[in-house]
């Protein structure tokens, strides 16, 4: 056991692992949503917000920056480690991405796997998460050495997975080979996500199922997992993510973010409010409500 990992991670009371067997299936913006869902599923029940992390470990195609808004936005180093960069001044939500360390977003990413495996690990051990409720992490897609690196290292920690498919068969099958990783490794998977499911008309609200419904509900059962929820396509949500970095300070301020302290944490506020304003948001809300009462039931 990494005491420096072992100092940070004793303070994290539950890591969720999001995987997918297949790249483009929307696993990135899964473990966005669900970190954002997390942040504020308490405030809108008239409670204090809990305090979630999210780790971006996709790291040849870090996308989670931009998905919040938070594009160019700076990581520094403290006495204590890396500070991650926070979506709003409550510092409720704690983001670290190696998109933070790039010059550009244009920069490739050029790494073999004892790089990644040492890269992994310092996010872990040095980066100053504090005391979180929930760790959300984002890896990249299938199985690889980023995976079994970060197994290695949150194993004594109890994580658990959730699974992203979309409903086409190609990703059903490729899941296969995910949920086969966990087994083997024994992380325990709370349950799967279709994505992509149908996509929502912005006029009449119609959902049409352009690539088929019902797959990931079906390898749930089959696989006796959990099914979490349909996520549909959502243009309005399509939209939110392209322009997060573009969203200006001025409409942050204009939703409270004024002291937030830098340009791209107000972009973020701004960013989070469209979101939570969006239908997708509420569905987020029903799958984390299932994740959150099968992750109270876990630590029980």
């Amino acid at each position: 056991m990494d005491p420096k990992i072992d100092r940070r991670l004793q303070r994290v009371r539950c890591i969720v692992v999001v995987l997918s067997g297949k790249g483009g299936v929307g696993k990135s913006s899964v473990a966005a949503q669900l970190a954002l869902s997390l942040s504020y599923r308490e405030e809108a029940a008239g409670g204090a917000r809990p305090h979630v992390g999210i780790l971006d470990l996709d790291l040849t195609g870090p996308s989670i920056p931009r998905m919040l808004g938070l594009d160019g936005a700076p990581v520094h180093q403290s006495t204590d480690g890396w500070v991650p960069v926070y979506t709003d001044a409550s510092q409720c939500l704690a983001v670290m991405s190696v998109g933070f360390l790039l010059r550009s977003r244009g920069d490739s990413v050029i790494w073999r796997g004892p790089k990644k495996q040492g890269m992994i690990r310092q996010f872990l051990g040095d980066v100053r998460w504090g005391t979180l409720d929930y760790l959300v992490i984002d890896t990249p897609p299938g199985t690889s050495d980023e995976h079994i690196a970060l197994m290695e290292a949150i194993a004594p920690y109890h994580p658990v997975a959730v699974l992203v498919t979309t409903p086409q068969a190609v990703a059903l099958n490729d899941n296969l080979r995910s949920l086969d990783f966990t087994r083997k490794v024994g992380l325990p998977v709370l349950g799967l996500i279709e994505n992509m499911s149908g996509y929502v008309c912005p006029h009449c609200d119609e959902c049409t199922n352009v690539w088929g419904k019902g797959g990931g509900e079906s390898l749930a059962e089959r696989e006796r997992l959990a099914f979490l929820g349909r996520v549909p396509i959502d243009p309005e949500l399509v939209r939110l993510l392209d322009d997060a970095r573009h969203a200006g300070s001025d409409d942050a301020r204009a939703n409270g973010a004024g002291g937030a302290g830098n340009a791209g944490t107000a972009r973020s506020y701004a960013t989070i409010a469209r979101y939570r304003a969006s239908k997708t948001f509420a569905i987020f809300q029903g799958i984390t409500a299932k994740i959150v009462e099968d992750t109270q039931r876990a630590s029980t």
